[in-house]
């Protein structure tokens, strides 16, 4: 064994000679096992090749041309995010070696660099469109250097080098005029139109794409298929579920199978708002199923199917018509209201809105038909939700208001309207439906009503000159008011004297004259709530019509059913 100080000069000498022929053995290596000082990566001709651009730094893509070349075209299609890219052609002094076989495009030595030359800057782009720059070859042009740089967030590019004169063929051509024009805008669709590709008009394998959302216009079908990405890894990540993500599908499949590749469409609510329509060759699309009153952005594609590539035209956006607001009339405290439906309208509406006094906030809405056959249905609502709906009817339907500071009163008449509908009141006007709102202070339901409406007379108690009638009341105390109207002959034996007072018609289409008593009443027990009243000064054998009004503090007034009463002839 060696001592220790003897292995270390030995050690020294065998550096010391390998240093001594180092630059010999470096020389003689082949290109093939020479490392770069910097990556490498050559651009081919005819194919699209795919970028992917770090924040903040600088990729570059090489290529060369042959000398009879004429021209070359180099196309970059950024992904969503603005970039910057250059061409730029590299002139060495000298000739590189000859051992380092560059031809062959797998490797390039630090020579390329290092050695004197000069770089002349041909062409500079930024922003987020697709930019295509077209020349001639450079005779004195060794390499060509494409730069791309993306500055705000990591990206994605396309490049496609095309050598020689003319179109590629490899994209689809635009027309002169690129614009996406709107020919009409409704309420849940837009109709567009463009202008058609010369592709489409020549050659067979090309369509259009039609692409709505509700955020922005999208310069190419990268943008948009990166934007969709992105959206589901917000959702994801929002929602905090470790779930293995989906490959993203490349364009033939993302793009010909009209995003059939959705995730699980219950996650991706926001994702959807994309919307991919493929036309054909067709250059006038509507798009339905819309929302109103919403801005959405429509862009078209050109997809070359054959080549899978596109071009976008320069999108629109346009806003659609927001839904007809119908009127809402405001309902005053206590005011009774008579609804008029027009005979030759079908299905009409009408809107109320009502605000409760007091800080209850609690109210009555008390509605009643006019017409034997009109089906009418009231929809109260609040903030929204629907609070109570039922048919009105000639029965007197009482709806209790309570706990919201406003309603929505929605009356609608169903069904085909009927010449019988309308009822002429007093003043020459027509009403399908009699309504009043009110408030009501210190009350917890809704007001009790008699458990019959009919009046009944006592044959035992009627005279020449009086009748005697009975009519129930309730538990709460309330006015009763009686109106008389004397009938003629004819009147009394046809019998249609009842019928002309329809239930909604109440104290106020009765003249003054006619009334002939009011008086209170209230009886805790309504099986024993009964009261009558004895109708004195009426003439001998003469027919009479008697009614009775409920009045109350809140609702409309309630009207009993008509009752024919004669009095005697003979006394």
């Amino acid at each position: 064994m060696l001592p220790l100080s003897l292995s270390w000069g030995f050690g020294a000498v065998v550096v010391l000679c390998w240093s001594s022929v180092w630059p010999q053995v470096r020389s003689a290596l082949s290109p093939e096992n020479e490392v770069p000082l910097r990556p490498t990566t050559w651009l081919p001709e005819g194919k699209i090749t795919h970028v992917k651009l770090p924040k903040g730094r600088t990729v570059r893509l090489y290529f060369i041309l042959k000398k009879k070349t004429p021209g070359m075209s180099v196309t970059v299609s950024p992904c969503n995010l603005p970039i910057e890219w250059s061409l730029a052609a590299r002139t060495l002094k000298d000739n590189p070696l000859k051992s380092l076989q560059w031809s062959t495009k797998k490797s390039t030595p630090e020579v390329w660099w290092r050695g004197p030359g000069t770089e002349e800057k041909i062409h500079s782009f930024s922003g987020n469109s697709v930019d295509t720059y077209t020349g001639h070859n450079s005779p004195h042009a060794s390499i060509y250097i494409v730069r791309l740089r993306s500055k705000q967030q990591s990206s994605k590019a396309t490049v496609y080098l095309h050598d020689g004169v003319g179109p590629s063929g490899a994209f689809p051509l635009l027309p002169k005029d690129t614009h996406v024009h709107t020919l009409g805008v409704g309420m849940t669709s837009v109709t567009l139109n463009w202008s058609p590709s010369p592709s489409l008009t020549t050659k067979k394998g090309y369509e259009y794409c039609v692409l709505v959302n509700s955020k922005s216009n999208y310069p190419s079908v990268c943008a948009a298929q990166e934007s969709i990405r992105r959206k589901v890894e917000d959702i994801q990540n929002r929602n905090e579920k470790k779930r293995r993500m989906t490959p993203w599908p490349i364009l033939k499949e993302w793009w010909w199978e009209q995003w059939d590749s959705y995730p699980d469409p219950q996650n991706t609510d926001e994702a959807e708002e994309l919307q991919c329509v493929c036309k054909g060759a067709e250059n006038v699309c509507t798009v339905s199923e819309l929302l109103p009153d919403t801005q959405y952005y429509f862009d078209v594609f050109v997809m070359d199917k054959l080549n899978e590539t596109s071009v976008a035209y320069t999108g629109t956006y346009a806003r659609t018509h927001e839904e007809a607001r119908p009127d809402i009339i405001t309902l005053r405290e206590g005011e009774l209201r008579w609804v008029n439906f027009p005979e030759r309208s079908f299905n009409s509406e009408q809107f109320f809105s009502f605000r409760p006094r007091g800080w209850q906030q609690s109210g009555l809405l008390t509605l009643q038909s006019c017409g034997k056959d009109d089906k009418v249905k009231v929809t109260v609502s609040s903030k929204g939700q629907v609070l109570e709906s039922q048919k009105v009817g000639g029965d007197l339907v009482q709806i209790w208001l309570q706990g919201s500071p406003s309603y929505l009163i929605h009356l609608e008449r169903e069904g085909t309207p009927t010449k019988t509908t309308l009822v002429a009141l007093p003043a020459g006007l027509t009403a399908s439906v009699k309504m009043q709102t009110s408030s009501a202070y210190h009350k917890r339901g809704i007001p009790s009503l008699p458990s019959t409406l009919q009046i009944k007379s006592f044959n035992k108690l009627r005279t020449c000159n009086s009748v005697t009638i009975a009519w129930m009341g309730t538990e709460e105390r309330s006015l009763y008011c009686v109106y008389r109207r004397k009938l003629d002959g004819q009147e009394a034996e046809s019998g249609k004297a009842l019928a002309l007072n329809a239930p909604c018609l109440g104290p106020e289409s009765r003249s003054d004259t006619e009334r002939v008593l009011c008086k209170y009443f209230q009886e805790l027990n309504p099986r024993r709530a009964v009261t009558t009243a004895v109708i004195s000064g009426l003439e001998p054998g003469m027919a009479y019509v008697f009614d009775v009004y409920l009045m109350r503090r809140w609702g409309i007034p309630i009207k009993y059913t008509s009752k024919m009463v004669k009095t005697r002839r003979d006394c």
